[in-house]
């Protein structure tokens, strides 16, 4: 199953145009594989709150590594609510085979929103070996090998460590769109080119 999640706040962004290129020729190869859709800035996922935090604790101190026995940890009516909020976005990530995620960069990072998900759904020595995490991320700058800002990037350096040091996920693959803001910024306008040479490039890279 392919689980699909956008994360920009834009209806129209270079992010969701690319995860909606890559999920429509994913789902045109495997027809009977399966699909589910998440739009985290339509419909945002609660921030983790108190009783979150105790599930989390119950699971590492009685080391509780299986993901379908997490349900052991609701012991009061405020765990049980948090629970209702895990359970689903947990039940399609364990469902899932390829994890495909819009998401642009906001201020060096990530959208609060994905953040918000990820810690929901994110538990003690947790493991996801076996899936695969497809990000598509726009930036407004350039933040690739090499560039300038290329210390900046905690979007896809953040990502990448948090899906290998805590899902254990080394299948990752990401595709940029950079120098989106060459569109409407007047001092990088002069980049627009090399801007719209790499929306090219991610497309092709997300429709192959």
């Amino acid at each position: 199953m392919l689980l699909h999640l956008d994360a920009s706040a834009r209806r129209t962004s270079f992010s969701r145009k690319l995860s909606s290129a890559y999920a429509e020729n994913w789902r045109a190869a495997r027809p009977e594989a399966g699909y589910a859709y998440r739009d985290l800035a339509a419909r945002p996922v609660p921030h983790i709150g108190e009783a979150w935090t105790e599930l989390c604790d119950h699971i590492l101190e009685h080391e509780i590594t299986d993901i379908s026995r997490y349900r052991e940890a609701v012991r009061t009516p405020a765990q049980e609510q948090a629970w209702k909020i895990v359970e689903p976005l947990l039940a399609e990530v364990v469902a899932a085979d390829v994890i495909l995620i819009g998401a642009p960069m906001y201020n060096y990072s990530i959208p609060s929103s994905l953040k918000a998900w990820i810690d929901q759904i994110t538990f003690p020595k947790m493991s996801l070996e076996g899936r695969s995490f497809v990000v598509t991320g726009a930036r407004g700058g350039a933040y690739g090998p090499g560039t300038p800002r290329e210390p900046y990037d905690h979007q896809e350096r953040y990502l990448r460590d948090f899906f290998k040091g805590h899902f254990r996920v080394e299948d990752v693959t990401f595709i940029h769109a950079e120098l989106v803001n060459a569109r409407v910024d007047p001092a990088l306008a002069h980049l627009r080119d090399r801007h719209e040479e790499s929306l090219a490039a991610a497309l092709r890279e997300a429709a192959r």
